[in-house]
């Protein structure tokens, strides 16, 4: 059931929904396990891509990086949903996460149409770009990224006087209703901004790639196929993640300009439930982020292998019940004499 009540005199709207709170709370738990996971796991291998002078490694690691920020800002929100909306840590700690939260939700999005750009213009211009592919160049656009979100979060929040986020009569943190007109104009600049040009510009690339490496004929069936499943998982996932939000966000600006402030409440009511689990929802991106573009990889997934298999022969080393015979085939693997399991193709 949803609780909700409205003040309208004083332009304001408070919404609580208890059945809600479980519900993100289950979805933020597995989103922060998972991505915490995932993301810890391939760190390694992509610090290695890089110290190969790989670019695409660049790209990843701004990538892991964003999606970590994003993960540690998780348990703070579960415990504002387990504690029924009510913010109980301060205004600071609510204005902080909250600018981590909405910042790198955007640098995930724009870092990932970076990684698609990169990745189509290797492929279906490979000799052209050879020029303007260096590791300072890729640096440097992460860092703008980084940089131009956070830096019009920060415009967004001084023009509407955001400095309090928290609401000192309901105690909730991000969540003030109804919205003002402002921000409503600057949500549908955001949608277009934000997610519809970032979709198009990843559908274009991920249509080029597979038409590319189709018409190849170095390349074997199999690898087309992986290509073509990747590039309509990665559409497909990325659109699952946030187009639930950012369809939400715009239906719920246009219905401001429709109805207006006074009359928004009751639809903010409807709205409510379903608009919050698709901010969840888009948290699980930080999971799919690594498993996709990471262990599709086969450079990367080679470096993991090596990685971890390094790691378990100076575990066996460094054990004093190891068996002699493990030793000594350990040495032959170090020598060459022995083929190592894991690096044979």
């Amino acid at each position: 059931m949803m609780n909700a009540t409205s003040n309208t005199s004083n332009s304001s709207c408070v919404i609580m929904t208890q059945p809600a709170g479980h519900l993100l709370m289950s979805i933020y738990i597995i989103a922060f396990i998972l991505g915490l996971f995932f993301n810890l796991v391939t760190i390694g291998p992509i610090i290695q891509q890089i110290c190969r002078k790989n670019i695409w490694g660049i790209y990843l690691l701004s990538l892991s990086v964003s999606d970590l920020l994003y993960i540690l800002t998780m348990p703070v929100w579960i415990y504002y949903f387990n504690n029924n909306h009510k913010w109980s840590l301060g205004q600071g700690l609510c204005s902080l996460v909250g600018f981590v939260y909405y910042s790198n939700m955007y640098i995930s999005i724009f870092l990932l149409c970076c990684i698609s750009i990169d990745r189509c213009l290797a492929i279906t211009f490979p000799l052209r770009v050879q020029a303007f592919r260096r590791q300072r160049y890729a640096w440097i656009i992460c860092g703008m990224v980084y940089i131009l979100v956070m830096a019009l979060h920060c415009l967004v929040l001084y023009l509407d006087k955001l400095t309090d986020p928290l609401d000192d009569s309901e105690q909730t943190c991000y969540e003030t209703f109804p919205m003002t007109e402002r921000i409503a104009m600057f949500n549908l600049i955001r949608v277009g901004i934000g997610f519809l040009l970032p979709l198009v510009i990843m559908s274009v690339c991920y249509w080029l790639i597979p038409t590319k490496v189709q018409q190849s004929r170095g390349v074997g069936d199999q690898c087309k196929r992986k290509v073509k499943l990747l590039s309509m998982g990665v559409i497909g996932i990325f659109s699952f993640c946030f187009a639930p939000y950012h369809i939400l966000l715009m239906v719920r600006s246009i219905a401001y300009f429709s109805v207006g402030e006074k009359q928004s409440c009751n639809f903010e009511q409807a709205m409510y439930l379903p608009f919050t689990c698709s901010l969840a929802l888009s948290s699980l991106n930080s999971v799919v982020d690594p498993v996709l573009y990471v262990l599709a990889s086969n450079g990367v997934r080679e470096d993991m292998r090596l990685f971890y298999l390094k790691i378990k022969q100076r575990e066996l080393r460094r054990s004093p019940l190891v068996d002699s015979k493990w030793v000594r085939e350990d040495k032959e693997n170090q020598l060459g004499l022995k083929p190592t399991l894991g690096l044979v193709k």
